[in-house]
């Protein structure tokens, strides 16, 4: 699915600020984007609200561990 407006207000963890390893999310219209913090020219990803909102979901429930 390709997203036709840019991300903007895009964030970095506050956990991350002892690591240069992080990604940083910016909304999009639809969705979210996620791109690598240590080389933002290389561009990002972007899913759906609901990709985003599964994904997060995942990650608070530890199904990643």
């Amino acid at each position: 699915m390709s997203i036709s407006h840019e991300p903007n207000s895009w964030r970095k963890s506050s956990r991350s600020s002892a690591t240069q390893t992080c990604v940083e999310v910016g909304r999009t219209t639809e969705g979210a984007a996620v791109r690598d913090s240590k080389d933002r020219t290389a561009g990002y990803f972007t899913t759906t609200h609901q990709q985003w909102q599964t994904f997060l979901q995942a990650l608070k429930a530890d199904h990643f561990g």
